[in-house]
């Protein structure tokens, strides 16, 4: 049977990526192994989708951490109604808008919504790594609670900020998986959020995982975006995105055990 089987030339640049290049060839179709993986990854992709999100968890670990929470429904009933019906999942449902509308109002200067979007498996796995990295960050900040949104779009966070009267808005949120990724987190800030915002008014980091953009650089990239966002007092086409020309020039990291930069002063 492996007198069949024809190896691509380029089967060594299958070290640099995830990408399905380079598969080989048996007779007119593909070999049995990345046949049956491709098959894998697209349950996997379909199960992302659908998977529920646990909240019960989130709120768990979240308090663990000392973040308050909320814990907040789009209009979406379920998950047919929310796949079938995007707008259902842009606004909140009346009991949860009517919830927050009793919360006393504390202006908060950011609100993070963490969103089950198409994939729980992002929103359970990348969100709370994420907000334990840029935390610290943020310690001149007023954080509002963390709210955890069920059937949730990315606007769903504008009508949340807006009721809790926050300054900025940030929603992780779940993204559509692909065949090599079903646990990817994308980012969504907009400043002064409210029903109705477009998404030219938000700015976007997407790829949020140990495989792709990792929870240290995706949340030096989200703390230059709110700490701008704020001395700007916007969001969207207005404010790029200059975070790796930072990291370009900031000095390197001192090597342990080098001693070429020690003080020599005697202190």
């Amino acid at each position: 049977m492996n007198d069949f089987l024809e190896k691509n030339p380029w089967n060594a640049l299958r070290q640099f990526t995830n990408a399905r290049i380079a598969l080989g060839r048996a007779g007119n179709s593909l070999p049995t192994a990345p046949l049956l993986a491709f098959n894998l990854s697209h349950a996997q992709a379909r199960d992302a989708v659908h998977h529920p999100l646990d909240t019960d968890a989130l709120h768990e670990q979240l308090r663990a951490q000392n973040f308050k929470t909320l814990d907040v429904h789009s209009a979406a009933p379920d998950r047919e109604h929310y796949l079938r019906r995007p707008d259902l999942g842009r606004r909140l449902s009346e009991e949860s808008r009517a919830a927050l509308a009793q919360i006393p109002d504390e202006s908060p200067d950011v609100v993070f919504v963490i969103g089950d979007g198409l994939s729980a498996f992002a929103a359970s796995k990348q969100a709370i790594p994420l907000l334990q990295a840029v935390a610290p960050q943020l310690a001149d900040w007023k954080m509002g609670p963390v709210a955890v949104a069920r059937q949730a779009r990315v606007a769903l966070g504008d009508e949340i900020g807006e009721l809790l009267h926050a300054k900025i808005v940030v929603m992780l949120i779940g993204e559509r998986p692909g065949l090599s990724s079903p646990d990817s987190l994308g980012i969504y800030l907009t400043y002064a959020p409210k029903v109705g915002c477009s998404d030219a008014q938000r700015n976007c980091i997407s790829n949020v995982r140990p495989e792709g953009l990792d929870y240290p650089l995706a949340a030096h990239k989200l703390h230059y975006l709110l700490t701008h966002a704020r001395r700007l007092g916007l969001t969207g086409v207005g404010l790029k995105d200059d975070s790796d020309a930072l990291l370009a020039s900031a000095p390197p990291a001192p090597v342990i055990g080098d001693d070429s930069n020690a003080n020599t002063n005697g202190s």
